[in-house]
């Protein structure tokens, strides 16, 4: 069969793979000196770039998995991302602790995107480390639900 013809299977690889991207950046900030404020620079940005794409990787995903539990697709697509992640959380694919801590990130992400300062960016890199192990527990059960619709 051609490979156009064939129905494109959801899964979670690419989110993966923004994480282990992010992973890397915040381990090659790690060995940075902190005289090279040029190399620590490159990565702080390298990590909230990943950060923000992995961010938006896994609401469309979510969104995906959202539409597999019925109702209208069209709903599920007009939710604005703080809705997709509450119906996330009714849905269990996050607990209700899971929900706040992405809401939160979500909240920094808008504000990276309006927030250019070298302050701003290193708190952003305060959440990093958490956000990267909610990314990686949020993986599991989307493929849950993709493997299941599938």
């Amino acid at each position: 069969m051609d490979s156009e013809l064939r129905p494109m299977s959801l899964n979670v690889e690419h989110l993966l793979r923004t994480a282990a991207t992010l992973e890397q950046a915040l381990f090659a900030i790690e060995r940075t000196p902190p005289e090279d404020a040029v190399m620590f620079d490159l990565f702080r940005n390298a990590a909230i770039k990943s950060f923000e794409l992995s961010l938006e990787t896994a609401g469309k995903l979510i969104r995906k998995a959202l539409k597999a539990y019925g109702g209208s697709p069209r709903s599920v697509d007009a939710l604005v991302f703080n809705d997709v992640l509450r119906h996330a959380g009714k849905h269990g694919l996050l607990d209700e602790a899971g929900v706040g801590r992405w809401l939160a990130y979500r909240a920094n992400r808008n504000s990276t995107a309006h927030d250019y300062g070298e302050g701003f960016a290193n708190v952003t890199l305060k959440l990093l480390p958490a956000y990267l192990k909610d990314v990686r527990a949020l993986a599991a059960p989307l493929q849950g639900v993709f493997d299941a619709a599938g």
